[in-house]
């Protein structure tokens, strides 16, 4: 089924580029696209999307605050951060706050139309840069060398690149293995890890040397 996906972006070009990419794929429905997110939760409510691409910088009320409510109120949509900015408190505040995914805005259609198939899958889609910054920015979280130890060696070359950035599709071509595969190791490094999403164990993972 067509993934429902819900726009909230204040540059007029840009939105209108995304109402373009997103209306023209085969597998995703436009379900709805706003300058602001003042009315988000409503919003939410009344166009059921199953992911939302937030920016941060929006009038009247921060994409990050409106991230924290819609989460609270719909646990099952998965929110995506759209921006220009990959400063650390921005990308921290975003993460806790629940999105599930952070973009920068450069990133190249292809790629955006793929992180909305990878989110919607349970993937933590997120540019390389910003992979790097979740490891950095949060060591008090990293797992201990014997939860890693609990890891075969094919589930941390999988959160491995998880940690780069990469979907869960690209991981499967540069593993060439197929998705149901990867999406198996997924569900057994949640298990090993006891983390609930991509990007807690991303969060907690440690590379080893």
């Amino acid at each position: 089924m067509a993934i429902r996906v819900l726009v909230y972006e204040d540059n007029l070009a840009l939105r209108e580029a995304l109402t373009v990419l997103i209306s023209d794929a085969e597998d995703c429905i436009l379900v709805g696209a706003f300058g602001d997110c003042l009315r988000a939760n409503e919003q939410v409510y009344r166009l059921q999307p199953e992911v939302v691409l937030m920016d941060i910088d929006l009038p009247g009320r921060d994409g990050i605050q409106a991230v924290s409510s819609i989460r609270r109120e719909f646990p099952s949509v998965e929110v995506v951060m759209l921006t220009v900015f990959d400063d650390d408190d921005r990308v921290f505040r975003a993460l806790c706050a629940g999105a599930s995914g952070y973009l920068l805005k450069q990133t190249p259609p292809n790629q955006l139309l793929e992180a909305i198939r990878s989110v919607r899958m349970g993937g933590a889609p997120m540019s390389p840069s910003i992979a790097r910054k979740v490891i950095q920015t949060f060591p008090a979280r990293h797992t201990s060398a014997a939860d890693l130890d609990q890891l075969t060696s094919r589930e941390r070359q999988i959160l491995h690149y998880l940690a780069q950035g990469l979907s869960y599709k690209l991981v499967a071509a540069e593993l060439m293995i197929s998705l149901e595969t990867v999406r198996s190791h997924i569900k057994r490094i949640y298990e090993k890890l006891q983390v609930h999403s991509a990007t807690e164990a991303i969060a907690r993972y440690r590379p080893i040397s």
